[in-house]
Parts: C-alpha cells; sequence; structure tokens
C-alpha cells in the first residue's frame, strides 16, 4: 500500500511505524487516520510480524490533532473525525500482537493518546506528554480522559487534562505514563531491544497475556479470574507450551511456531 503520512518497515518480526509529517509535527490528521488504520488492518494479518513500534522523528512523537480542521468544523463534522480516530485507535489497543510507542519530543493532545494505545511507552530524555485541549475549550476526545484515568490513576489524569500543563520525561516515569526513560541518540534501538524480546515469545500466549491483561481494566476482579483461568488452561493444548516447557527442562531455547 502507498502511504503519504506513514513510514512503515519490517525486520526481524518487528514492524516500525513512524509517522512522517514534520512540517506539522505529525499531527494527526484524516490521512494519517486513515493510513494508520488500514496498516493496522494489514500488520493484524501478517504472520510474520510479532511487535511492533510507533514513533515519530526526534523533534515530535505527534503533537496533537489538525487544529487547522477543528477550528472550522461543526459538532457533526468533529464527531465524524474524532470516531474514525477512535477505530484506528481501537485496532492498535486490541491487536493481538505488542505495541511499544517510542517518544521522542511532543506527544500532546492526540499524540498523547496514540501513545496511550500502545502496550508500552517508553520516552526519550526531554520529551514532554500532555493533554492541553482545555487551552483550546474542548477537552480530550480520542481516549485521554478514559485511558489516562487507567494509566496514572484520576489525580494525574485529572492534573494533566484541567491544567493542560504537560509533563516532562522524568515526571512521566515517575507516575507511570512511561515505563522508561532513555538517551535520545538511543530511543529507537531501545524500543527495538524490547521488541525483541517480545517478539521471540510465543505469539499465542503473547496473544492471550494481552486479552487478559486489557480485560483485567473493564471487569470485576472475580470475572478476570476466571477468564484468566480458562485462558492459562486452554494453553496448554497448545504447541507452543509443550515446547516451551520441553525447551525448559533441556536448558535450551524454545522454538516456537505460534501455534
Amino acid at each position: 500500500m502507498e502511504l503519504n503520512t506513514l513510514l512503515y518497515e519490517k525486520e526481524a518480526g518487528i514492524a516500525t511505524i513512524t509517522l512522517n509529517r514534520p512540517q506539522t509535527l505529525n499531527a494527526l490528521n484524516d490521512e494519517l487516520i486513515s493510513e494508520l488504520s488500514m496498516l493496522m488492518d494489514v500488520i493484524g494479518a501478517d504472520h510474520e510480524v510479532k511487535a511492533v513500534i510507533i514513533t515519530g522523528g526526534e523533534k515530535a512523537f505527534a503533537a496533537g490533532g489538525d487544529i487547522l480542521f477543528m477550528s472550522t468544523a461543526d459538532s457533526l463534522q468533529a464527531e465524524r473525525f474524532v470516531e474514525s480516530i477512535k477505530i484506528a485507535f481501537d485496532k492498535i489497543y486490541h491487536l493481538d500482537k505488542p505495541v511499544i510507542a517510542a517518544i521522542s519530543g511532543l506527544a500532546l493532545g492526540g499524540g498523547s493518546e496514540l501513545a496511550l494505545t500502545c502496550d508500552i511507552r517508553i520516552a526519550a530524555e526531554g520529551s514532554m506528554i500532555g493533554q492541553p485541549e482545555i487551552n483550546l475549550g474542548i477537552i480530550p476526545g480520542a481516549g485521554g480522559t478514559q485511558r489516562l484515568t487507567r494509566a496514572v490513576g484520576a489525580g494525574w489524569a485529572k492534573h494533566l487534562i484541567m491544567t493542560g500543563l504537560p509533563v516532562d520525561a522524568d515526571t512521566a516515569l515517575k507516575i507511570g505514563l512511561v515505563t522508561a526513560v532513555v538517551p535520545k541518540a538511543q530511543l529507537l534501538n531501545e524500543a527495538k531491544k524490547m521488541a525483541g524480546i517480545m517478539a521471540s515469545k510465543s505469539l499465542v500466549a503473547m496473544k492471550a497475556a494481552k486479552k487478559c491483561l486489557n480485560l483485567s481494566l473493564d471487569v470485576d476482579l472475580a470475572s478476570g479470574l476466571t477468564y484468566e483461568i480458562k485462558t492459562w488452561s486452554a494453553l496448554f493444548s497448545t504447541e507452543d507450551q509443550k515446547e516451551g516447557m520441553k525447551a525448559f527442562l533441556e536448558k535450551r531455547k524454545p522454538i516456537y511456531k505460534d501455534r
């Protein structure tokens, strides 16, 4: 597929998506969201891909939504725009493969919300992450009020959303918004290292783990524990479970077939 706003490469089981609208600091517009949505379908169907990295340039992961468009949109146009974002972001969140956000520079508004759809977020030193929508007379509309609260708790989510003030990478690490802060020059290498670790695992088990983890945010503890037991037990019918345990007993690396 031809891409105008994204760069895509695949190597050693790792897919890397780079937002590529540097003149706008990777602002999210209709074309970028459409391409991202289609690309997630491609990745979801590609059995060679075991892990995904989403990143931007050095200056910005993504600096927000397309304010030029939003400044003239009416309520119906705004709703259609944010619904298309929700569809794309949900595809990332529910992808049955791990997704890492590698953040450098600005991750604001829709950029922060994009990062929140990913399973793991790592940031380059000096990055700034925030939800400044309140400064424009609106609120986050692409998951910020929901996913941010789940990621950092109500207190910090309210702090970020109700003040509109961003936090730096070190603060983001302290509040659990990111799991690692690394030198800017090492960001992509660190993301690929982490993705490589995940890509070496059984994709069957990884899919099960991600589904259980996501479910834990939406159901009560008893329901989650019941689902976990059923999922755990079902994995004992897979070839990968047999290989993983056999390899452990034989003191060698497992060779998974993802089935």
